[in-house]
């Protein structure tokens, strides 16, 4: 794949709807630990970088929208070092955690949350290498 300094260089890239770009960026940079890499235009989109990840955050309009209330079309998997450290600072930043940090058979402790417009995110923290068929998963190609 070739470098591009103007596009993010994750090989998947969730675009994330908002009816304020910049009210947005503000509030997951604090909430979540972003970090803005670039931004188009007056509020019509960013992109943000988490670890080795981005995400791109554009503007609901031109048919696009931002979830109703309890209707969410997506979510976001975010990897980090400490679930439990990151759930406290999404809850002192206003996000409503719908579901508290949990330990699953599959090796990962987890917690969702939803941000300021109701967009649900999942982040997840490795506690152990666990082989898919121990929880009853499937390996089919293996990495």
């Amino acid at each position: 794949m070739k470098f591009n300094r103007s596009m993010p260089a994750a090989t998947v890239i969730p675009v994330v709807n908002y009816p304020d770009v910049e009210a947005a960026v503000a509030w997951l940079t604090a909430a979540f630990g972003f970090t803005e890499r670039v931004r188009i235009g007056e509020g019509h989109r960013a992109q943000l970088s988490v670890g080795d990840g981005d995400v791109v955050v554009r503007d609901a309009g031109d048919g696009w929208s931002a979830p109703r209330r309890g209707a969410a079309a997506q979510t976001v998997m975010v990897r980090v070092d400490d679930v439990r450290a990151h759930c406290e600072q999404a809850r002192e930043h206003g996000a409503r955690i719908v579901m508290e940090p949990t330990d699953f058979e599959y090796g990962e402790r987890q917690y969702v949350a939803a941000d300021l417009v109701g967009h649900p995110w999942t982040f997840s923290e490795t506690l152990a290498d666990v082989a898919p068929e121990q929880w009853g998963g499937t390996t089919i190609n293996p990495r």
